[in-house]
């Protein structure tokens, strides 16, 4: 009898218990990053939606925080420190080391952004996991790289110049493509958001459709979320 209450109490404290988290930190990642990165993504999880767009539709599902959850689970195994090869890198994946883990650079950790943009950093980088696809290799940007207004388009985050970089997308599916698509059905159809997210959202997301330049891949997109 003590045998199976004991065996049921176990049981019970087994289930009760919190699931694993289903990517690992390595240890040179700063506590406090490691905290932000895991509130980001909680608060990505419980994202509730009232409508999704057609792109958004075929790369996410919809607007929906199980739908993001999965996403970056199902890609993103682990997340350490690296220099990425660059000093004007954010983050990035490294394929031939490990598919399935993102790195961060000190360029993450010492600038500060919102947190739907550090989420947009992040679901960029899970979209490089895939290995199936390429791992959704960046295009090179014009040199010069010039906006509508003439001004030359740099990074938001690092303030970085761009032309002849690669770090432009010829695709709606890219990494640059699938964030900003990301963001902007956050900013129009996030049902839970304030509206300092939505607001950082919808301006991030305008930030990044500049690094899209296929003349089709910009048409498709304009046609789905402007």
């Amino acid at each position: 009898m003590i045998k199976t209450i004991s065996s049921l109490i176990l049981l019970a404290l087994t289930l009760g218990s919190a699931p694993a988290m289903a990517y690992t930190f390595d240890t040179n990642v700063p506590s406090d990053i490691k905290t932000q990165m895991t509130a980001d993504l909680g608060f990505m999880a419980s994202v509730t939606g009232n409508g999704t767009s057609g792109l958004h539709q075929k790369i996410f599902g919809a607007v929906s925080g199980p739908a993001y959850k999965t996403f970056f689970e199902s890609r993103v195994s682990a997340i350490g420190m690296n220099d990425c090869g660059s000093a004007k890198a954010v983050a990035c994946v490294i394929p031939f080391y490990n598919p399935s883990k993102m790195w961060l650079t000190q360029n993450f950790v010492k600038f500060s952004h919102p947190q739907i943009a550090r989420l947009m950093i992040v679901y960029h980088e899970s979209r490089h996991t895939e290995s199936g696809n390429g791992n959704w290799s960046h295009a090179t940007c014009p040199d010069p790289f010039v906006g509508a207004d003439g001004k030359e388009i740099i990074s938001i985050w690092t303030g970085s110049t761009l032309a002849g970089e690669p770090a432009c997308d010829e695709t709606p599916f890219g990494s640059y493509g699938s964030s900003m698509i990301m963001l902007k059905n956050v900013s129009k159809f996030c049902a839970n958001c304030n509206e300092k997210v939505k607001m950082d959202a919808g301006f991030y997301a305008d930030d990044q459709f500049k690094r899209i330049i296929d003349a089709d891949a910009i048409t498709a997109i304009k046609k789905d979320l402007y």
